[in-house]
């Protein structure tokens, strides 16, 4: 379908796109190449694949052909030339750091972050004499004021894990493309279904594929998606020889399994959050409701700009503080105590003792998040059925 792709809609690319069932005894959905090596025809052969002179593919650490057909159609969807498809979204971000970074550079990252990210940047990656610049990148200005002569990179989420801050894309591009620095956006909560990092100026994109791409829970993975030269270099310096973090052929075939569905989840996901975020914001044991969507929201401008919806994911703070979210966890019965995001089932945490403890308190407060805050992945069940178990658990913590 190349030769028409750019007639063609993001949900036909995500279905169709770099495979010819054809190529492959007909088969409608990619074969899954269980292997670890390769034969070459002649030793010649092999030696131009290793100089890169021809075609082909070596080991599995480096490329599979289950996984190529994954990179290509997530580079496409993306907006970019080239994709690498990893084991997690920790090794898809540390293919690219290990990469760009060398001990005595610096990176700027915006205050809030996964807790997992923020561990690496804080505490692990000093440990190799890289430092990070936390500033607060919903004010562009911050940025130029936190760039620095040894600034190689500059990474953030939007909207951000947990608490659904929204950084503006293409004026932080902006400052980052004058400063010849590269920009990192991890697009996890979005999708390119919803938002393309690329097409407003950043440089790489990485994700947890875990999350939506996959869309069901079981498994694993982590994708980048940048220029061809880039990812090139991710590939053969930061996963094949320092992180070694490659995808199974077999994942990647669940996440080929999960993009054709993308974009009705993401419908899903989005509508139903919005519904449900109203709602929250409307009960009177609710402190506050973070959701882009909302006019309460104080980037909800930028989020409409730059987003097509407003994402499934919904943060909240409760009258009552820490005690009072844990009541309201305990007292769901649809939803789902359990961390991680984009599930079809709705996931519902306490990110200051689950995905954020890495946070401490005082971290916690000098980032921006407080330990009161409650984070929901809003799944694809019915609605209605959402509403009164959300609802009634806040209810009956009033009884």
């Amino acid at each position: 379908m190349t030769s028409k792709k750019a007639e063609y809609g993001f949900a036909t690319r995500a279905i169709h796109h770099g495979y010819n069932p054809l190529d492959y005894h007909g088969a409608l959905n990619p074969p899954v190449f269980l292997t670890s090596t390769y034969a070459f025809a002649s030793a010649q052969a092999g030696s131009d694949i290793f100089a890169g002179e021809a075609q082909g593919y070596v080991y599995s650490r480096v490329g599979n052909p289950t996984v190529s057909v994954l990179e290509a159609r997530l580079a496409e969807l993306e907006g970019g030339e080239a994709a690498l498809a990893t084991s997690s979204g920790v090794g898809a971000l540390t293919a690219v750091i290990w990469t760009l970074l060398k001990s005595g550079d610096e990176i700027v990252a915006d205050q809030m972050l996964y807790g997992c990210t923020f561990g690496l940047l804080e505490h692990h990656i000093r440990r190799f004499g890289v430092e990070t610049r936390f500033a607060d990148l919903t004010e562009p200005a911050n940025l130029k004021k936190a760039l620095g002569p040894k600034t190689r990179m500059v990474f953030t989420e939007t909207p951000s894990n947990p608490n659904m801050r929204i950084v503006d894309i293409a004026a932080i591009a902006e400052i980052c493309r004058k400063a010849g620095v590269p920009f990192v956006v991890d697009n996890t909560y979005c999708t390119p279904y919803l938002q393309r990092p690329l097409a407003l100026g950043a440089d790489i994109v990485t994700h947890s594929a875990t999350k939506y791409l996959g869309g069901h829970g079981d498994l694993i993975a982590g994708a980048v998606v940048a220029s061809k030269e880039m990812i090139n270099q991710f590939r053969f310096a930061g996963v094949k020889e320092l992180n070694g973090a490659c995808i199974s052929a077999f994942d990647a075939f669940l996440i080929l399994r999960g993009l054709k569905t993308l974009s009705l989840r993401m419908e899903r996901h989005s509508a139903t959050a919005e519904k449900l975020a109203r709602d929250l914001e409307a009960h009177p044991a609710v402190e506050h409701v973070y959701y882009p969507g909302l006019d309460s929201h104080p980037q909800k401008q930028v989020a409409r700009r730059q987003m097509k919806l407003m994402g499934g994911m919904i943060a909240l703070e409760l009258r009552g503080g820490l005690d009072a979210g844990r009541a309201f966890m305990d007292g769901v019965e649809l939803a789902t105590r359990a961390v991680s995001l984009g599930d079809a089932e709705t996931l519902i945490q306490h990110p200051a003792s689950m995905t954020h403890v890495t946070y401490t308190p005082d971290e916690r407060a000098r980032h921006g998040f407080t330990d009161g805050l409650i984070r929901i992945s809003v799944g694809l069940e019915d609605y209605e059925d959402l509403r009164a178990d959300l609802i009634g658990a806040l209810d009956r913590m009033g009884r």
